[in-house]
């Protein structure tokens, strides 16, 4: 049993009693006697009135006329949970097996009137990825990949990860997992190659814990990757149109640097890995979106004739 579930169901065992000890709690709870004090404490910190009782008998008791703090929503915090349970509609929720019963526990807690509200809003509220047709519609897509549940499992004991891509393994610390474009991706520092990389969830075949011989904190692997240059291969400058094009949608490890104090230039420093098939196309379409008010400073050979290729593709 882990902590937080103990020492929920210690809190409802106590609140149903007048009076315990620790030894209680040790043989109810098969736990030993200082994880027992431990919990107890914890319990007191989240605000539970517990009254000590020296002596030969001596325990605790809840404090008279106290019991715990009743959760209440109010019928705007109910909207707003509501909103964005289905604001996530098909964006493929780590932990998320069913929406249905999710959204059946969440209407039990609420009144009949919030209930109407809620059945209106379900009905009026489109979001992106909700079929207009059906918003009911629970699509499979809405499910993550299968090795997303694991992945983040392992990523709460370690970021060392050993990971498997098309029968190829590497060493990694994952620095980043997040979602962009309909995908969950991997932002990993290469234990072997020295260097950030991406990986897609989707084409992890494998992933497992992994003890390096030399053991770095977060932190530290941090500091290090920050006093490492990165690596420019793209320098673009922007100008007010490309820049709100960029505020409508860039990805994850894009940033500007505005150039004048009114914000209408910038300059875009970025690396393309374009030995990444996947990346230089996805590039290219994220860089033909920016549209025409750009310079360019820098740019990689197989970018140009990426662009170059496309551009041809749409004028035939």
């Amino acid at each position: 049993m882990k902590k937080v579930e103990r020492i929920n169901i210690i809190m409802r065992y106590i609140n149903n009693r007048a009076h315990f000890t620790i030894t209680e709690l040790m043989r109810e709870f098969n736990i030993s006697r200082s994880t027992a004090i431990r919990d107890v404490r914890e319990i007191e910190a989240l605000g539970m009135p517990l009254v000590a009782e020296v002596g030969r008998d001596g325990g605790y008791s809840v404090m008279r006329n106290s019991v715990l703090p009743v959760v209440r929503f109010t019928d705007n915090e109910v909207k707003a949970l509501f909103i964005a349970f289905m604001a996530t509609r098909n964006q493929q929720l780590p932990y998320l097996k069913s929406r249905q019963s999710l959204t059946e526990k969440l209407l039990g807690l609420i009144s009949e009137n919030q209930q109407e509200d809620l059945f209106l809003l379900n009905q009026l509220l489109l979001f992106e990825g909700t079929n207009p047709h059906n918003p009911d519609l629970l699509e499979l897509t809405d499910l993550p990949h299968p090795m997303l549940d694991k992945l983040i499992q392992l990523l709460l004991a370690d970021s060392y990860l050993f990971i498997t891509i098309y029968d190829q393994s590497y060493p990694i610390f994952l620095l980043q997992l997040y979602r962009e474009k309909s995908r969950w991706m991997i932002k990993g520092f290469d234990l072997q190659g020295e260097q950030i990389q991406l990986y897609p969830v989707d084409h992890l075949e494998n992933v497992e814990p992994f003890i390096p011989e030399r053991r770095l904190s977060r932190k530290k692997m941090l500091e290090k990757l920050s006093r490492q240059v990165e690596a420019v291969n793209l320098v673009l400058e922007l100008g007010p149109t490309a820049i709100a094009q960029f505020k409508k949608y860039h990805p994850v490890h894009a940033s500007i640097a505005y150039t004048n104090p009114y914000q209408t230039t910038a300059m875009l420093k970025l690396f393309i890995n374009v030995n990444q098939p996947d990346e230089l196309a996805e590039m290219t379409s994220w860089l033909l979106f920016l549209g025409e008010d750009i310079k360019v400073r820098e740019m990689p050979g197989e970018v140009k004739e990426s662009m170059q290729s496309r551009i041809h593709l749409y004028s035939k």
